[in-house]
């Protein structure tokens, strides 16, 4: 279960880009791909682990989940994909290798409290 791992690099980074307030985290969102490697239930699971006894301790995991995509140079436009080892277009059959999305693992935003 590499999510853990995974946590406690968002956890490093969320806390060094809100350094400069003393506002609590409320909630962390990550952007997921269907490709990462990573699992999106893994992460939640995972995630009360990773923010005990942090600056984020308290704070809500949102998952948003980035299907795969391909661009067919067939059809001239981008394709959802199930999965990495059947990138073809689903629409034409066309083999496509350029996956444009569906590998994301990203921090999208990090809300802190309103102390105004």
């Amino acid at each position: 279960m590499h999510e853990l791992g995974l946590l406690k690099t968002v956890v490093t980074a969320v806390e060094k880009a809100v350094a400069d307030t003393d506002a609590p985290v409320e909630a962390v969102g990550l952007r997921v791909g269907t490709l990462s490697g990573a699992v999106p239930e893994a992460l939640l699971g995972s995630w009360p682990i990773a923010i005990a006894g942090t600056r984020l301790a308290g704070a809500r995991l949102d998952i948003e989940v980035v299907a795969a995509q391909v661009w067919c140079s067939a059809c001239q436009k981008a394709q959802e994909v199930d999965e990495f080892f059947a990138l073809t277009c689903p629409a034409c059959g066309v083999g496509c290798g350029n996956l444009i999305h569906g590998r994301e693992f990203e921090v999208a935003f990090a809300d802190v409290a309103d102390t105004a």
